[in-house]
């Protein structure tokens, strides 16, 4: 094993009823975690994802209604998931993009204790087109010399995923075999995302700013000042769970900073006045 693991590593691959990170569901989701160790264990569920099926997605998967209409929905299976999960960071082949936004909505929902956000994200996709420009089928064969069969099931995918994780890291030289590396290396542009969906990001400072439409680049905090709606146009528009939940957490910590900062000039103006007052008392003794 090449990876260098202080945490299991989780790889996952999920089929949809749809693309849509707001709207589609999860049908089937399929795990392998990689302990440090190097033993493996498997989660695969089929989900009801309580919505139709679109015949032409079902033409890709193979997983139709009349395959889930008996499963259980995914807040059913979160006990479950939080379980095995554990603290394991996360890996997957165009993860970033799908698979990890569409569960932080699916968790969100069910109201999950986990926290997606604070888990390290390798994106097995971006280190390949980073050094090859190829498609996971071209992957598996390219650093494997295997030929991928049953793609577009889950189980299979996630399987040839972490295969092809694993000889990345055997292959490159620069590719090193730590996560806080991968997860840095495996990201997509230069832009360091705050949510999975890339609305919000860090600039150079550390700053979370927008990172789309008019007050692109600027802090949520300046807008916050001169332009108090925008964040509850954000809140109540078509927009992940995710990009929500972590614009609130920012909105948060700027609101608390502000009740910080009044309490700080109302203890400075207590102590200025007392001052003024002993000033005043020292003055007629």
């Amino acid at each position: 094993m090449n990876i260098s693991l202080k945490t299991p590593l989780a790889i996952l691959d999920i089929e949809a009823t749809g693309l849509s990170i707001t709207s589609d569901r999860i049908v089937e989701l399929a795990i392998i975690k990689v302990l440090p160790t190097g033993e493996q264990e498997e989660f695969v569920r089929r989900v009801n994802p309580q919505i139709p099926i679109p015949a032409e997605v079902t033409a890709i998967h193979g997983i139709s209604d009349e395959d889930v209409k008996d499963e259980p929905t995914f807040a059913e299976i979160v006990p479950e998931l939080e379980a095995f999960l554990g603290d394991a960071d996360f890996a997957g082949y165009n993860s970033n993009k799908f698979d990890l936004p569409l569960l932080a909505e699916e968790l969100l929902r069910a109201e999950s204790t986990i926290d997606l956000s604070t888990r390290k994200h390798v994106d097995v996709q971006n280190i390949f087109h980073k050094m090859e420009q190829r498609t996971l089928i071209a992957a598996y064969k390219f650093y494997c010399n295997k030929n991928l069969e049953n793609a577009h099931t889950a189980m299979a995918d996630a399987k040839a995923t972490w295969e092809v994780l694993d000889a990345q890291i055997g292959h490159y030289d620069e590719v090193q075999s730590d996560m806080d590396f991968l997860d840095e290396f495996s990201r997509y542009g230069d832009v360091k995302r705050v949510d999975f969906a890339g609305r919000l990001a860090y600039n150079k400072k550390g700053e979370v700013v927008y990172n789309f439409g008019k007050h692109k680049g600027k802090t949520v905090k300046d807008v916050a000042k001169t332009e108090p709606g925008y964040y509850g146009w954000m809140i109540d528009a078509d927009f992940p769970l995710h990009t929500k939940q972590c614009l609130r957490k920012e909105m948060d910590k700027i609101k608390a900073e502000r009740e910080a900062q009044k309490e700080q000039r109302k203890a400075n103006e207590a102590e200025n006045y007392q001052a003024k007052l002993d000033a005043l008392k020292n003055k007629f003794n």
